[in-house]
């Protein structure tokens, strides 16, 4: 059950957050490269957390998707898609509105918003503008309450 709840969480947030592919087209065609990140989601017990982005190509983040802020009411999917949030690069925003998906758990215990606001939004479109994106290496941030 819960892998499931959290496959349609990822989903969910994969499409709150689209990204747009800034690709040159060089005069002689050269192979297609594919980039990939690995994302690794933890089942912790403390309050849920992740590395903060942006993330670059072939880099790691990590998820944890803690059971406390489950176990107090909060959205599951609403979770999922905040963290992985914080690996395309967004802080949190708190105090903050249950519009603001970056506002987390400021938002309350009944907010089910899944999707970044047209701030939000930009903020990763900038991130990911350019095909040369850093690993940062700003640590894990921590959503407890």
């Amino acid at each position: 059950m819960l892998r499931r709840t959290f496959a349609s969480a990822l989903a969910g947030a994969a499409l709150a957050l689209p990204l747009t592919a800034v690709v040159s087209t060089p005069a002689v065609a050269a192979p297609a490269l594919l980039a990939t990140t690995n994302i690794r989601v933890v089942a912790s017990d403390g309050w849920p957390q992740a590395n903060l982005g942006p993330v670059g190509p072939t880099g790691t983040v990590t998820v944890w998707m803690g059971r406390q802020a489950v176990q107090q009411g909060y959205s599951v999917v609403r979770i999922a898609a905040h963290e992985l949030g914080h690996s395309l690069g967004l802080p949190d925003v708190k105090p903050g509105p249950c519009s603001s998906l970056m506002s987390g758990s400021t938002g309350g215990v009944s907010c089910a918003n899944t999707k970044p606001n047209a701030a939000e939004a930009a903020r990763v479109q900038r991130n990911y503008a350019s095909a040369l994106v850093v690993q940062n290496a700003g640590g894990v941030l921590s959503d407890g309450a």
